[in-house]
C-alpha cells in the first residue's frame, strides 16, 4: 500500500489506505525540479528502500516486508553533490559533507529511506529525503516527508518491500 502526501485546505496530510494522518514536508514546500539544500521535497511516487530504527530507544518496529536495520552512532548521510558517494549512507568520521544519521533528538529514531535519486545518484539533485518522525508541532523539514511517531509506527506495521511514498502536486 501507498503513502500519498498532498495539502487540503492548507494543511498537509498522508492518506494510507482510509487512514489521514497529519504530516509535513519541507519549509520550501514541493519541486518537481529538485535540487541540494533547496528545502522541498520533491513530487513523485518513491520506493521505501528500507527502514532505520534508533535500537537504544526503540525494538525493531514490525513490518509487512519492509526491510529493517539498526542503525549506529558512526551512521551518516553524504550530502556532498562533489562527493563520489553523494545521496548514499557513510560511516563516520566522514572527510566530506554529510548529515548525522544518530541523533540527539528524535527525528531519526524511524527513518525510511526512499528512493529518490538513487539509481542513478545524479549530483545536486537532493539527498536524504526520507520517510521520518516529525517534530511535536509538525515544523517543516529540510525535504523529507515527516508524520507522528504513532502514525508512522501505524504505517509500518503494513509496509511490503512494494511500499511508495507519493508526493502530489497541490
Amino acid at each position: 500500500m501507498d503513502l500519498f502526501v498532498s495539502r487540503r485546505q492548507g494543511k498537509w496530510q498522508a492518506r494510507y489506505g482510509a487512514r489521514l494522518f497529519p504530516c509535513t514536508v519541507g519549509r520550501s514546500g514541493l519541486a518537481r525540479n529538485k535540487r541540494e539544500g533547496d528545502g522541498a521535497t520533491p513530487i513523485g511516487c518513491f520506493a521505501m528502500r528500507y527502514l532505520l530504527f534508533r535500537p537504544d530507544r526503540l525494538d525493531a518496529p514490525q513490518t509487512a516486508g519492509l526491510p529493517v536495520r539498526a542503525l549506529a552512532p558512526q551512521h551518516g548521510w553524504c550530502d556532498d553533490p562533489a562527493d563520489p558517494f553523494y545521496n548514499q549512507p557513510v560511516n563516520m568520521p566522514y572527510p566530506g559533507r554529510h548529515e548525522v544519521m544518530w541523533r540527539d533528538d528524535d527525528l531519526y529514531d524511524l527513518v525510511v529511506v526512499l528512493g529518490y535519486n538513487d539509481d542513478p545518484v545524479v549530483a545536486g539533485r537532493g539527498s536524504a529525503i526520507f520517510l521520518h518522525i516529525a517534530q511535536p508541532e509538525l515544523s517543516p523539514t529540510e525535504g523529507c516527508v515527516a508524520l507522528r511517531r504513532a502514525d508512522l509506527l501505524q504505517v509500518l506495521q503494513s509496509a511490503t518491500a512494494r511500499a511508495r511514498v507519493c508526493v502530489l502536486a497541490d
